[in-house]
């Protein structure tokens, strides 16, 4: 009877050189600080949703905590509306970050996966 991988093969990672550059070389490829950039917006984007998944989990343990007291109903129905408005927000950025970069570029990744040429 054949093994049957279900979850796929593992890759050993990459041997690191200390002299490598982690975001490429700049002089060959012109994507360094694109890179770096593009990195850094992942990052505060991942932190946003799960500011936001936070605080809407505390949120709804605030309402269930509520009782029958109606300023803290209030209060946490506020922070579940601003936590569902942060997302909002989020995921507004990249519906518009698309349709620009289709209205001006032609292309509805332009603005998502940007790219620089150099000399």
């Amino acid at each position: 009877m054949p093994i049957v991988q279900v979850f796929g093969q593992i890759r050993p990672p990459k041997v690191f050189d200390p002299g490598q550059n982690v975001y490429g070389d700049v002089a060959t490829t012109g994507r360094g600080l694109t890179l770096f950039f593009n990195n850094m917006v992942r990052l505060l984007i991942v932190i946003g949703g799960l500011w936001a998944f936070i605080n809407l989990i505390l949120a709804g343990y605030g309402f269930l905590s509520a009782g029958n007291d109606q300023k803290m109903v209030t209060a946490a129905w506020q922070k579940i509306w601003q936590s569902m408005l942060g997302v909002l927000f989020i995921l507004g950025s990249f519906v518009l970050a698309a349709i620009f970069g289709q209205i001006l570029f032609g292309d509805w990744k332009a603005l998502l996966q940007i790219k620089v040429y150099g000399p």
